[in-house]
């Protein structure tokens, strides 16, 4: 059963065009956590009962690959959060400084859908999705994001990916 659900949630990672775009809002946030998906991973970890820190890599098709040193603040328990961080290594754009929100509703059968917003001084970034945990702080995520960057093309997609609780 392991190696099934294994073999079926990296066959998905495989075939998804783009995976956990912003820090996914709603994931629990209890010790460290961690993500991949095709384009991208992260990994995250909580300093405060409200304040969680983390970084991630994002590999875009046509502007290189970003990196993104974030932070996110629990509003109202995980389910609003403020988020701001700083990306870098923006192909064709200057580093940006970035804020914005993210929500969710509490888990029903495992399932939680999501949707975060962020603005940065020469990007916008929008992702709805759904997480599923699955078992034993593995989770699955599913979702579709549109980043927009001032100057280019808009890159958007649906993605996929899997996530772990430490």
């Amino acid at each position: 059963m392991k190696k099934l659900l294994l073999l079926t949630a990296l066959s998905t990672i495989i075939n998804a065009s783009t995976a956990l775009a912003v820090p996914v809002p709603g994931v629990p946030d209890v010790g460290i956590q961690g993500g991949v998906g095709t384009k991208e991973s992260y990994i995250e970890g909580r300093v405060a009962p409200k304040l969680t820190i983390g970084y991630k890599y994002v590999d875009r098709d046509e502007y290189g690959h970003q990196n993104d040193f974030y932070a996110k603040y629990n509003l109202v328990g995980s389910h609003i959060q403020l988020l701001g961080g700083w990306r870098n290594h923006m192909s064709g754009q200057s580093d940006s400084i970035y804020g914005g929100v993210g929500v969710s509703t509490p888990h029903v059968l495992g399932l939680q859908p999501y949707a975060t917003y962020v603005v940065g001084s020469h990007f916008d970034e929008a992702q709805i999705g759904l997480n599923y945990n699955l078992a034993l702080g593995l989770g699955f995520n599913v979702n579709y994001h549109n980043y927009m960057p001032d100057n280019g093309d808009n890159e958007h997609g649906v993605g996929a990916g899997v996530t772990y609780r430490f």
